[in-house]
């Protein structure tokens, strides 16, 4: 049997044997598609040794994946409450220095000069403000898409939506603390996206997929 991935480099693709993604480089289109985990156990014979291999292996990935996504959300939800801050000490100094310009530059005359400085003045710190801003929308996208997979069963209001308690459910419990900082922000954006405004939800946002629909 023959595949399509392109030859000769690194590549990760689905094992034909255990579905998982896994490292290849083939050499030939007619290469197996077969992972070296999986090799040394094709063969009818071996479907019992096969299925508790996979079973192991699928296990271990889980548990993997679900460490790593909680490692993401413990650093997203501490870059965030840094965002946070650093955004609100900037649009601080925004207001401050419109004080200041405001009110040192009432001794130049009102010509050129005393509007040159205060808008790039200002215009600077705009611009920080709104870096900081855009990276805050970043993290606030990353976070919904993990609590899209970890949220509240509609059915079972204390059972996650991955089939875990929401005790037991890491993802769950890292995004609880920032959850209605989420909800806010995201009530925010929908608003933006349906006044036909610049929004930072993500292009997998219900709401931005009906949208694009809807303009078809």
């Amino acid at each position: 049997m023959t595949h399509d991935n392109p030859l000769h480099v690194d590549l990760l693709t689905q094992c034909w044997c255990c579905q998982a993604l896994q490292p290849f480089k083939f050499t030939s289109a007619t290469d197996q598609v077969v992972c070296s985990f999986c090799v040394r156990h094709l063969g009818a014979d071996r479907a019992e040794k096969r299925d508790k291999d996979h079973l192991r292996m699928w296990v271990e990935t889980l548990v993997d994946e679900r460490e790593s996504n909680r490692r993401a959300v413990e650093k997203l939800t501490a870059t965030l409450a840094e965002r946070d801050a650093a955004l609100a000490a900037l649009t601080a100094r925004v207001d401050e220095l419109t004080n200041v310009v405001a009110g040192e530059f009432d001794r130049v005359s009102t010509g050129p000069v005393r509007s040159l400085l205060e808008n790039e003045v200002v215009k600077r710190a705009d611009k920080r403000a709104a870096l900081e801003q855009r990276r805050n929308d970043r993290l606030m996208a990353a976070i919904w898409r993990v609590d899209r997979l970890h949220r509240e069963g509609e059915r079972d209001p204390l059972t996650c939506v991955c089939g875990t308690s929401l005790a037991r459910c890491a993802e769950w419990q890292a995004v609880e603390p920032v959850r209605q900082a989420l909800r806010d922000w995201e009530a925010k954006n929908v608003q933006l996206l349906q006044a036909g405004q610049r929004h930072a939800l993500p292009d997998d946002h219900p709401d931005v997929v009906q949208a694009a629909l809807s303009r078809k």
